[in-house]
């Protein structure tokens, strides 16, 4: 036993304001606990005074905490979704000038991926994407730009040739989509939103949170929306409830805003 992991919550919140209550506890204690054996800490305690002292140890706990898998255009079926009904759908609704949040956004494949499939609707310069994320190490990830084979695999091919460039075995993504993302840290369980916005993605993370800050999360993205903005959850999550937080079904994984 590594000691007393209520304690050890605390004193992970007053470091880094990730409430760990928050998370389902039984899966995410199994991760703590092997990385802090992995970093050779005998106690809760320890490790909480290892992380203190070293900024790189805290900038791993927090990194390692995160789920950070991504890929471009993961779930092709529903990004066809997207293509071929939300984007037109909401460039009727509200015209072109759509503002878009991509919500724990991880190494940036995700709001990369919605710009490419905003440019086949409109002009790169009117297209704007806000990506966020907690760690601060994926972000910077984001911004490079830089991604392996198998990342961008569910790209389409014409994008794929537009917007990527070969460098060695990896593939630089084109600086005319990087420039149109703006990427800032953001913790969902604490930091203030933005507001009127048109479109909100944020897929396969909430499934890591207990039901009530899952709950909390979805509503706060509701205030987030313009009344029919669309926010868009991932494949391995469920929002059964969503009539009691005011959304309506808009398809497979995308509700609207009441």
């Amino acid at each position: 036993m590594l000691g007393d992991y209520g304690k050890f919550k605390q004193s992970i919140y007053g470091l880094t304001q990730i409430d760990l209550n928050s998370y389902r506890e039984k899966q995410m204690r199994r991760r703590i606990d092997t990385l802090i054996t992995s970093n050779k800490a005998m106690s809760y305690e320890a490790y909480v005074k290892l992380i203190q002292e070293d900024s790189k140890k805290l900038e791993q706990f927090i990194n390692f905490l995160t789920i950070n898998v991504s890929e471009f255009y993961r779930n092709p079926e529903q990004w066809k979704r997207l293509d071929h009904e939300i984007i037109p759908r909401l460039i009727r609704t509200f015209g072109k000038n759509l503002k878009v949040w991509s919500a724990a956004c991880s190494t940036g494949n995700e709001p990369y991926s919605l710009v490419m499939a905003l440019s086949r609707f409109m002009p790169l310069n009117r297209i704007n994407v806000i990506a966020t994320d907690i760690d601060r190490q994926v972000l910077d990830a984001a911004r490079l730009g830089c991604y392996d084979e198998k990342s961008i695999a569910g790209v389409p091919e014409d994008l794929k040739r537009r917007y990527f460039r070969k460098v060695g075995k990896s593939y630089q993504i084109s600086k005319d989509i990087k420039a149109r993302v703006c990427f800032q840290q953001h913790n969902l369980l604490l930091d203030t939103y933005p507001s009127g916005c048109h479109l909100i993605v944020c897929r396969n993370v909430l499934i890591y949170f207990t039901e009530e800050a899952r709950d909390e999360v979805y509503q706060k993205f509701h205030q987030a929306l313009f009344r029919n903005g669309i926010l868009f959850i991932g494949s391995t999550e469920q929002m059964m409830n969503y009539k009691e937080l005011h959304y309506q079904k808009a398809g497979p994984y995308f509700f609207s805003k009441e």
